[in-house]
């Protein structure tokens, strides 16, 4: 039997097994399949819905279990379809949303939708992140609610990531969730929802418990995430709140800072 001592690897994709150019690196994709062999699964847990899930872990030849959309969907990657999904209320959404506008001004907005070829819709004034992942512009605001939707992400001119998180939590964290994802990416979720809840039903399909988890992250929407696993690893590109909640902090996603970590686990 190997000496690996955790029976679950939860990684996050974004600025934590992807690296800039969203490639993984054949060190890290090495010490992942060492992992596996060693008797371990490797699940996937991802703020991205599955439309933008699915050509990566096609990629990697991922054909197990996948958490996406900061854990509304539960997404068999071998078989290509959707176990679970949790949608956003669309009248609590819109609420939430007036009352943000009424305590910040006016946002720009877009929106996830629900399903396997769920669209990503993108309202006027949104800035869309940089590189290939396809999405559909809006005018009309009617379109943004006319199918259901997994979340809603939210921009503002002129305040930063933090301070819009921070505003939009005090004014409306009794009806929706919000979460940072990434630079630029500040999301309303159902209230509830976050990776762990996601996690915690793919692990129990799994036969797997959260103290046989270790889970890799890099941003705040992490922080559940690592409040389920027993061992929650920051990376060295790690935003401030989630290393302060870490049990440690490895090298960076540029850094193959994931291997670092298995190898290290894999040797001892």
């Amino acid at each position: 039997m190997s000496p690996f001592p955790y029976r679950l690897v939860a990684t996050d994709l974004d600025g934590t097994l992807l690296r800039s150019d969203e490639s993984v690196s054949d060190r890290t994709r090495d010490a992942l399949a060492a992992v596996t062999a060693a008797g371990a699964a490797h699940i996937v847990v991802t703020g991205r819905a599955v439309p933008w899930t699915r050509h990566i872990l096609d990629d990697l030849g991922y054909e197990g279990i996948a958490v996406c959309g900061q854990g509304a969907q539960v997404y068999h990657a071998g078989e290509h379809r959707l176990l679970t999904s949790l949608t956003l209320d669309r009248q609590l959404a819109g609420l939430a949303l007036s009352k943000i506008e009424a305590e910040v001004g006016p946002l720009a907005l877009a929106a996830s939708r629900d399903g396997l070829e769920g669209e990503v819709l993108m309202g006027p004034g949104y800035r869309a992140q940089e590189g290939p992942l396809p999405y559909v512009p809006y005018q009309d605001p009617a379109e943004l609610w006319s199918a259901p939707l997994t979340k809603l992400y939210i921009q503002h001119p002129t305040l930063t990531d933090d301070e819009l998180t921070g505003a939009a939590r005090e004014t409306v964290g009794g009806l929706v969730d919000v979460v940072m994802a990434g630079p630029g990416i500040v999301e309303i979720l159902p209230l509830g929802l976050s990776k762990a809840t996601g996690l915690s039903l793919a692990a129990r399909r799994l036969g797997v418990k959260a103290a046989e988890t270790i889970a890799f992250g890099d941003m705040p929407n992490d922080i559940p995430m690592f409040g389920w696993a027993a061992h929650g690893v920051a990376m060295g590109n790690a935003h401030a709140e989630l290393r302060a909640v870490a049990d440690e902090v490895t090298a960076s996603n540029e850094e193959d800072g994931i291997a670092v970590v298995l190898e290290r686990l894999l040797s001892a």
